[in-house]
């Protein structure tokens, strides 16, 4: 009969690892977002979490699958597998979705003529992306990768449209900057969930035959690629705002 072990060294450190590596994973996006960390430093420290995080878990299932722990010291290492599967597969799948779409971090409707911000052009001051679009390189960087972003004619008038643009983006939680209903404009800033970075949305308006054309500009402040972000913005907002317009 088959004594169970006492517990080994990996099964003694595997779970304090885990847990160091959820610590970072966790902690430098929240030090990034209260001005503790330098996104460099973040983002460093991040990839240390996640490394660290890809190594214990095959380490602890492996120990798991093929150890014959005693049943007290099998609980630290389902810990560590549990703890260590989410913060290394997580943010692994995130950037493995995002292979293959461009480093563009501008996404429009219009590729001809993108909406121009007015009231957001001050707040971007120091921000280390322009709001001067990429020209031709980045238009066809988007069609290839986004064909589906395009302009939403609603049958309603511009008035109605911008003010339905306006409930449609407070409803996603972004923050109205400026809105202009004279002009056909709602200016609007988004705070992504994780490291808080700001991405700033123009929806226009315009009148077209039988309603309004609305046209969507997402752009982010920092960052030379953006991992599909914008134009899931603007898909679901354009999705929002055609629900809306149908109530």
């Amino acid at each position: 009969m088959l004594m169970p072990k006492k517990p080994g060294r990996l099964s003694r450190w595997s779970l304090p690892l885990a847990i160091a590596g959820a610590v970072a994973v966790v902690g430098a996006p929240l030090g990034h977002r209260v001005g503790v960390l330098p996104l460099a430093i973040a983002f460093l420290v991040l990839l240390i979490g996640v490394l660290l995080s890809l190594v214990v878990l095959p380490v602890a299932v492996t120990r798991l699958v093929r150890g014959r722990d005693a049943p007290g010291s099998r609980r630290p290492v389902m810990g560590a597998a549990a703890i260590s599967a989410v913060t290394g597969l997580w943010p692994l799948l995130m950037v493995l979705s995002a292979l293959g779409l461009p480093a563009i971090h501008d996404i429009t409707t219009d590729l001809d003529a993108p909406p121009r911000f007015d009231a957001m052009v001050p707040l971007r001051a120091d921000a280390a992306n322009s709001l001067e679009h990429g020209g031709p390189d980045v238009a066809a960087a988007q069609r290839a990768a986004y064909p589906d972003i395009e302009t939403l004619v609603l049958g309603h008038p511009p008035d109605r449209v911008v003010e339905l643009a306006r409930e449609t983006a407070e409803a996603m939680g972004w923050e109205i900057v400026a809105v202009d209903t004279d002009a056909g404009r709602v200016e609007s800033t988004d705070t992504t969930p994780w490291f808080g970075f700001k991405d700033d949305i123009v929806v226009r308006v315009r009148p077209a035959t039988g309603g309004a054309r609305v046209d969507v500009r997402s752009v982010s402040r920092v960052g030379r690629g953006d991992l599909g972000a914008n134009a899931a913005r603007i898909r679901e907002f354009l999705a929002r705002l055609r629900a809306a317009s149908a109530d």
